[in-house]
């Protein structure tokens, strides 16, 4: 009736997560989860059945409707086993009604299901996730059931409890004649709008009279004329059931949409019926009813979830156990005898002295401890005390430990003082917490209510109910009993009472198969496969770990319940190993190339096997936890072995020496300078291999400041290839011997190397034959022996590429390889006098003025340490200038004077210039330090409130769950997705760096531009910086000084209205969320969705979409929004999984590849409930992907038509919404 008044039930839906088994194994089918510790069941939602499933848990709690359904028998409704016959008449109807109560009483599940309910009715898989109103519900199931039990004792059954009757009368104020008419009713609709509560409204309703006077006389057929009267209503007969239906959606005739009423309506727990009942001279007991069940709608009017507030009469559920379960631990801890509990020994040798064998695995002791306090000793007594095991042998006056460490008893002369101790400790626990529970044995008189949100069932106290007066969650309908009717005694607790024989036979039996696939699919479910590697048959040999003998005696196979715990494992692991001896240890082991390596030791024997992570087909491996064979064994990942292919000159006479490839096996974290002492080799030169390279595989040089760099911090991995150059080699490099031990070198070239040292030589040039992968350091020392050089050159010199117009470019380092120095074949090398700069050091250009003509820059190479003051301080130095008025500008790619650098204290790394970079002396003092001139611009989205220019309207901004904050307001115009928006200049400010946003935002404020523009505060403005003139970086925090936020002296800022304001987390991220309209390739208009972005994942970001749009989570897709593509990729939860055990999660972070989700995205969204097809594009992306500046061009055409106001708001069409169907259950005919 009103629109999609209903939502998913999350709780059953999971993401899968791939495990990292060797094997692919069939996972059995789960059965249905057991009842939780309310010890009720909940139902299952079928897609969209929230609202019947209220309805049901209703009535199911109605004790009366209930046992008077379970009365009528086979012999009356049939049986199900005849729903087929069609000569049979088996009213379905009704006999799947008994079976779900049935379920709900006595069947061991989590949740029942509705499947076979709603197939009695009629209903097909599109009714069941259909738009449906509760109360709508309520009278056509009523119809329903009354059509089904025509001919059958309980055919006044819906009459017997739930009608009434209304009189109205009208009285004729002349001859106080009396008109009446009686009305029927099975619930009462009471109005919301403009009343306080429920009292208020009944008061209205059958209380008040209205009179008819003045121009709006009454015709009294007694006085056969126009009379003055007074009409009123009254409570004729009263059910023993009352159903009120609260009146929340009502209609707006001025905005011609629909609303829900969320003001506060109250409503009693017990309510007085007398003062509204035509007679009223019973006793007030006979007007008396209490509350039982309430109905609760969550949403709008055109969307929702339903869950229902039940009032457990016969006290079947466990309302105390959530208390009990967690209190416990606060009770431990507020204990008035706490200093005795945080001795470790007299808790220990009371748990020894009530074993009847006075002897304990000392793994069984840290359980029992576990049990016993709560607490692990780990977490409890280790960081003061020390281990379990050091513990017993320090006090080794009262504890026995055996030759093996593996039991302990307590010594004769200790079992009767502690047992003594403990039970006097035992009985002061229980008076502490006994005393500390006021009201814990009078809890069975009070009112026990429960939380039933499908499947889902939580006990709740009474004053939860006030909760659900007002808001967007708030009572929809309100079930009252008569405080007369009484349980019998024998019903109390007793789910069983009344039920039918047949019925119970039936479920016990389902209970029995349930339990016994319970029992079958734990054990096939919780048993895993692990692989045990025994120290003993292993020796540390090359970097790893191997085998003594062959690997299938050496590794035992073990299957294990993985709900035990590590020391459970132990005990059996030693129960295996009769033959082992001393402390065993078990560690995570994996094989890699190199061997097996030991990463991860296991500790915490309390914890089970799935606290820990471990997972199926792992590699335990078994040993003392120092060494195998005499060897200490370095473990973690930090030193996992790495096999790398080392390649070098083997040892000989000069002319035989070849190249020689061998693995060997290095430590990750040991420095790369090692190989050298691992081959003999006294130094020389590492290159490392780059096989992705096009063409072939090529070498860089790793520098020799780099060779304390560990082999992970170089990126060497498994397989990598290493070269080794020795220094005695250097006249004969072996990067030049193509051809000899490299086959997938490019083909030989050569560069030409000018001599430009001022020296005489024979000749001016030469040509060196090289390759791409050629180091610069041998085409060097080359050039200087072929151009018959000084060889003192070859420690003062080096290679600058010399460009088209001759111009000297920066020298490249030794180190580098033509390609890596971006140098092609045929290019021109200056030999030039004066070494190249190390890779601490920058080799910069820089002159003087503004005006300055390529090649006319004077040269220095400096530290990248020092600061920009002492740069040019050195700088004035060469140039013989004196005093302070002088700057530094960086000369940008239009050979123009740039940015001043501000920051004179400030580093030239820290400022990032690199070699090459042209910096320009400039006369004058900088800038006020600290002083920013801000360009501010406006920024109006498209939106709900886009086209209100002179004021912000007062819409209501609320938050909903998980930190989402929506606009209470309807979206506009439909359109295309909204990209680039309208920006207005309106002028600049200019401020300190050290003012905070907020104080921008205020400067802003006084701009003559903005005063057209009503705002309240600065903190009604959310600030973005300027990127491609589109909002660009998110600035959250207004204390935040302007110098945190680094704007730079080129930062424009736009300045967008908001309607309340708003206080962004460090990870709340904005997005703009558009619902694709169903049947159309366009968009609703955006609304600003703000969410969590500290998990960063596909789910939670589909979770607060699903919560924020009122659907369920399943029965959505979400896709970003890529403009400069036009681009939709789809959001999927699916596809990205987090690794188990190492917890990466950067594979399912939105943050990075690839969706690089940021503020201010455009997110879409479609609804699967109205439209199933894949398709998130528009017609406009069609357009762009042809022709992208055409598709531009469009979407600035319709924004500037939207920015003139051609859409007023009255042509502005509304929120679509899916057509309307009427609810209607099918019944057959038993007349």
């Amino acid at each position: 009736m009103f629109g999609d008044l209903f939502e998913e039930d999350y709780s059953s839906v999971s993401n899968n997560q791939y495990g990292k088994g060797k094997k692919l194994k069939a996972k059995p089918l789960e059965p249905p989860a057991p009842r939780e510790f309310t010890n009720l069941s909940g139902i299952r939602n079928q897609g969209g059945t929230c609202y019947l499933n209220s309805l049901l848990q209703t009535l199911h709690f109605t004790p009366e409707f209930r046992e008077a359904l379970f009365s009528l028998g086979p012999e009356e409704l049939g049986s199900l086993e005849e729903k087929d016959n069609p000569d049979a008449k088996v009213r379905i109807i009704p006999l799947q009604l008994q079976r779900l109560f049935a379920q709900l009483l006595l069947l061991d599940q989590e949740a029942a299901s509705t499947a076979d309910l709603t197939d009695s009715f009629g209903w097909t898989s599109n009714e069941e996730m259909r738009q449906h109103d509760v109360q709508e519900l309520n009278r056509i199931l009523f119809s329903a059931l009354e059509t089904s039990l025509v001919g059958t004792s309980g055919h006044d059954l819906i009459n017997r409890l739930y009608h009434g009757t209304i009189v109205n009368q009208i009285v004729c104020k002349e001859c106080k004649n009396v008109s009446e008419k009686q009305e029927d009713f099975l619930d009462l609709t009471v109005a919301v709008k403009n009343v306080t509560g429920l009292e208020d409204a009944l008061w209205n309703m059958y209380v008040e009279e209205e009179v008819f006077d003045c121009d709006n006389l009454y015709h009294c057929g007694s006085c056969d004329r126009l009379v003055k009267a007074a009409k009123s209503a009254k409570l004729r007969k009263l059910p023993p059931f009352l159903t009120v239906s609260l009146l929340r959606f009502n209609f707006d005739f001025v905005k011609c949409e629909r609303y829900k009423e969320t003001s506060c309506y109250t409503f009693p727990l017990r309510i007085n019926l007398k003062p509204f009942c035509e007679q009223s001279q019973l006793d007030d007991l006979e007007y008396m009813y209490d509350l039982f069940s309430v109905i609760i709608h969550k949403g709008g009017c055109y969307g929702g979830h339903y869950h229902v507030y039940i009032k457990d009469v016969d006290h079947l559920g466990n309302w105390q156990l959530q208390e009990e379960k967690s209190k416990p631990d606060v009770n431990l801890k507020d204990l008035q005898n706490e200093e005795e509990i945080d001795d470790p020994l007299m808790i220990l040798k009371a748990i020894l002295s009530q074993e009847e064998s006075n002897l304990i695995l000392v793994d069984h002791l840290g359980q029992k401890l576990l049990k016993k306090i709560g607490i692990s000793w780990n977490k409890k007594y280790r960081k003061q005390y020390g281990p379990l095991r050091k513990f017993l042998q320090l006090h080794s006056q009262i504890f026995l430990l055996s030759s093996d460490e593996s039991t302990v008893s307590l010594l004769k002369n200790s079992s009767l003082q502690a047992e003594s101790d403990f039970q006097r400790k035992d009985q002061q626990i229980f008076k502490t917490l006994t005393s500390e529970s006021p009201g814990l044995n009078d809890r069975t008189s009070c009112s026990h209510w429960f939380d039933i949100n499908d499947s889902k069932v939580q006990p709740i106290e009474e004053k939860d109910i006030k909760q659900q007066f007002q808001g967007k969650e708030s009572a929809y309908m309100l079930f009252y009993r008569k405080s007369q009717l009484q349980r019998p005694p024998e019903a109390r607790a007793n789910p069983r009472y009344r039920v039918p024989c047949h019925l119970l036979n039936e479920m016990d039996a389902a209970n029995i198969e349930l339990q016994t696939k319970r029992t079958e699919y734990d054990s096939t479910n919780n048993i895993f496969e692990l692989h045990l590697h025994l120290g003993p048959h292993y020796h540390f040999f090359n970097g790893a770990l191997h085998p003594v003998v062959s690997q299938t005696e050496s590794v035992w196979d073990l299957t294990f319940d993985k709900r035990k715990t590590l020391g459970d494992l132990r005990q059996s692991i030693f129960q295996l190993l009769e033959f082992w001896e001393g402390d065993m240890v078990l560690s995570v082991a994996k094989f890699v190339p190199a061997g097996l390596h030991i990463y991860q030791t296991l500790d915490g024997d309390d914890l089970t096997l799935c606290d820990i992570e471990i997972a199926d087909e792992e590699d335990i491996f078994v040993w003392n936890g120092v060494e195998v064979g005499g060897i200490q064994i370095p473990t973690g990942s930090d030193c996992e072995p790495l096999l790398l292919n080392v390649l070098h000159l083997a040892t000989g006479s000069e002319e035989c020496r070849q190249l020689v490839e061998s693995p060997q096996v290095f430590p990750a974290n040991a420095e790369v300078g090692t190989v050298f002492t691992a081959l003999a080799i006294p130094g020389g030169v590492i290159f490392t291999s780059n096989t992705a390279s096009v063409g072939g595989e090529s070498w860089t040089a790793i520098p020799k400041e780099d060779l304390k760099k560990t082999f992970r911090e170089q990126g060497l991995r498994n397989g990598s290839s290493i070269l080794i150059q020795d220094s005695s080699n250097d006249n004969n490099s072996l990067l030049t011997k193509q051809g000899k031990w490299i086959t997938t070198v490019n083909e030989v070239d050569w560069v030409q190397v000018n001599n430009l040292c001022q020296l005489e030589s024979e000749e001016e040039q030469v040509k060196i034959s090289a390759t791409v992968n050629t180091v610069v350091f041998d085409i060097r020392i080359k050039a200087i022996k072929e151009l018959k050089l000084m060889k003192e050159l070859a420690e003062n010199s080096c290679l600058r590429p010399i460009d088209r117009n001759g111009k000297l470019l920066c020298p490249v380092p030794d180190s580098y390889t033509l390609k890596e120095a971006e140098l092609k074949m045929g290019s021109s090398l200056g030999l030039c006098p004066g070494r190249a700069p190390t890779s601490s050091q920058l080799f910069l250009f820089f002159a003087m003025g503004s005006d300055i003509q390529p090649g006319s820059e004077m040269e220095i190479i400096v530290e990248e340490t020092i600061s920009v003051r002492e740069c040019l301080k050195i700088m004035l130095e060469k140039f013989g200038l004196p005093g302070d008025t002088w700057h530094l500008r960086k000369m940008d790619w239009c050979y123009e004077a740039g940015e001043p650098l501000c920051e004179e204290d400030a580093t030239l790394k820290e400022l990032m210039l690199c070699s090459g970079d042209t910096l320009l002396l400039t006369e004058g003092k900088l800038p006020s330090p600290g002083l920013l001139k801000v360009p501010i611009w406006w920024y109006q989205p498209p939106g709900p409130n886009s086209q209100g220019k002179r004021h912000l309207d007062q819409t209501n901004c609320t938050p909903s769950q998980g930190g989402v904050w929506r606009a209470t307001s309807t979206p506009g115009a439909a359109g295309d997705v909204h990209v680039d928006v309208p920006l207005r200049y309106l002028g600049d400010v200019k401020i300190s760096e050290d003012a905070t946003l907020g104080e921008l935002k205020a400067q802003a404020m006084t701009l003559p531009s903005l005063s057209e523009f009503f705002i309240p505060s600065p903190a009604f403005l959310r600030a973005w910086t300027m990127d491609s003139k589109r909002p660009g970086r998110l600035l959250r925090k207004n204390q935040q000084q302007l110098r945190e936020y680094k704007l730079g002296k080129r930062t424009e800022i736009c300045l967008e209205p908001l309607q309340k304001e708003e206080h962004l987390g460090p990870q709340d991220m904005l997005l703009r969320t558009q619902m694709r309209l169903p049947g159309e390739r366009a968009y609703a208009l955006p609304v600003d969705v703000v969410w969590d972005a500290a998990r960063g994942t596909a789910s939670s970001l589909r979770q607060r979409v699903a919560d924020f749009y009122s659907l369920p989570v399943e029965k959505i897709e979400i896709a970003k929004y890529f403009p400069d593509k036009f681009e939709w990729l789809p959001v999927s939860s699916w596809n990205q999984q987090i690794t188990k055990r190492k917890k990466k999660k950067k594979q399912d972070n939105l943050q990075g590849a690839p969706y690089y989700l940021k503020d201010g995205d455009i997110i879409g969204i479609k609804n699967l409930l109205v439209e199933e097809d894949d398709d998130f594009s528009t017609v406009r992306d069609d357009i762009g992907r042809e022709d992208p500046a055409l598709g531009k061009r469009k979407s600035q055409e319709a924004l500037r038509v939207q920015s003139n106001g051609l859409l007023s708001s009255a042509e502005t069409p509304g929120r679509p919404h899916r057509p309307e169907a009427s609810l209607s259950i099918h019944v057959g005919s038993f007349r």
